[in-house]
């Protein structure tokens, strides 16, 4: 800890400690009032209004994949404020409804035909687009990899508050043009045009058994490469620790994860990756929406239910037909499914990362891990360092003067032809060694 003649050696700091700690202060008030408000408009609103977690305890869902920073956001001030409400007597108006009873989308969700196409569909199953098919199979049909020829598929896994866009509409045209296998880019649960039920805590067994009952099974896929990014990594290594015979290769693209600690994993990914900072604002966003519930309910009020409206003046103002699939993708959620996916897989899958690449490590899953060393969303350090200590035998690229975005954007021809060699490799490595070796 500094002395005071290190703290007065640098008095420049002390105005932007002040600043910090004043503007999250306002957002603690701001938010418990908000907090007030939502339970008044919950209430008139909602049949079975359904109370938030500032007024929930972490108790019997504690071992359900759902993660103790819903409940504990360490903040002293906001705490004591919640506190001194519960003292006085003001609670949100709730009943003791089931959560399957909640009303989907809620009226703070948008209900236009585009964010409801799931609810027609049927079958709860998630959307995905596939980049390329060999041949096409009857809808619903079971395939397997043998009637497509020697190459494996390939799932890719988009981050938080993305979509199948991320990889369909970037790296799947590279990729179609040489390779001979189909290209699976699904929406997460909650997330482009894949159900978003208000009834789901979206935890990672949510994500990871939705991938299974969607693609996996569905499609017959008894072998296949893994690709992703951001927060997808958690979902693909949870799922190829589900799946470890059936994975060749998982491809991680600036994967959130930390050493183990004193600390509690979920806290700190919750502390590392949304830090309570003004600057850079693409820092300061993340932990406004990471931090603050209803505060970030309310901007999914303007910006994500009155999407179709800020597309309109994006259009006039761009003087372009479309809107970047990027831009769209931010508003292809609920406030509910990216609170509760933020916390409950970004955090919570903290908790279990490390024994899920014990499993990979364990059945010799090639691994390959690539990151910007100017991404500040997900410190390169989570690569370079922690999940390299983890699993030093991984690929590692790191690549210089790339950030969370591009290190795929911008390069996409690149990253088409390292997936291809990495892929060729793994299967030209698992052929030589058919005789019941085990992967290296």
């Amino acid at each position: 800890m500094p002395g005071l003649a290190d703290l007065l050696s640098r008095p420049a700091k002390w105005p932007r400690v002040a600043l910090t700690a004043a503007v999250f202060t306002f957002l603690d008030v701001l938010d418990v009032l908000l907090c007030l408000v939502y339970a008044v408009l919950d209430a008139f609103l909602e049949e079975s209004p359904v109370a938030c977690y500032c007024h929930r305890t972490h108790g019997a869902e504690e071992d359900s994949g759902v993660s103790d920073t819903l409940y504990v956001r360490r903040s002293a001030f906001r705490d004591a404020l919640l506190a001194l409400i519960r003292t006085v007597g003001v609670r949100r108006r709730t009943t003791n409804a089931s959560p399957d009873k909640a009303r989907s989308p809620r009226w703070s969700d948008c209900g236009c035909a585009r964010c409801l196409v799931w609810r027609s569909s049927g079958g709860g199953r998630l959307h995905f687009v596939v980049g390329k098919e060999e041949p096409t199979p009857t809808k619903g049909a079971a395939t397997t990899g043998s009637e497509r020829g020697p190459e494996d598929d390939a799932i890719f896994i988009h981050g938080f508050t993305s979509s199948s866009s991320f990889w369909a509409q970037t790296v799947f045209p590279e990729l179609a043009a040489a390779a001979n296998r189909r290209l699976l880019a699904v929406d997460l649960l909650g997330f482009g045009d894949s159900p978003k039920p208000a009834n789901c805590a979206y935890t990672l067994r949510d994500h990871v058994e939705a991938i299974e009952r969607s693609l996996i099974d569905p499609l017959g896929l008894t072998s296949f490469h893994l690709v992703s990014h951001s927060m997808g990594c958690t979902v693909a290594i949870a799922l190829a620790a589900r799946n470890p015979a059936r994975v060749k290769s998982i491809t991680l693209v600036a994967p959130p994860y930390f050493l183990p600690c004193e600390e509690k994993a979920s806290q700190v990914a919750l502390s590392r990756l949304a830090e309570r900072k003004l600057w850079p604002p693409l820092v300061f966003g993340t932990a406004v929406m990471s931090w603050y519930e209803h505060i970030g309910r309310t901007v999914c009020f303007v910006i994500c239910k009155n999407h179709r409206v800020w597309e309109w003046l994006i259009r006039i103002l761009t003087r372009k037909r479309g809107v970047d699939f990027v831009v769209r993708d931010l508003t292809r959620h609920t406030h509910h499914s990216a609170w509760n996916t933020m916390h409950n897989v970004i955090c919570g899958g903290a908790g279990v990362q490390d024994r899920n690449l014990e499993v990979l490590a364990a059945a010799g899953v090639p691994v390959r891990v690539v990151h910007g060393d100017g991404d500040q969303v997900v410190p390169v350090e989570c690569s370079s360092r922690h999940l390299k200590s983890k699993l030093p035998r991984a690929e590692l690229r790191l690549l210089g003067g790339r950030d969370h975005r591009t290190v795929v954007f911008g390069r996409e021809k690149e990253f088409a032809e390292e997936l291809r060699v990495f892929w060729s490799g793994c299967e030209n490595r698992e052929a030589v060694v058919m005789d019941g070796c085990v992967r290296a």
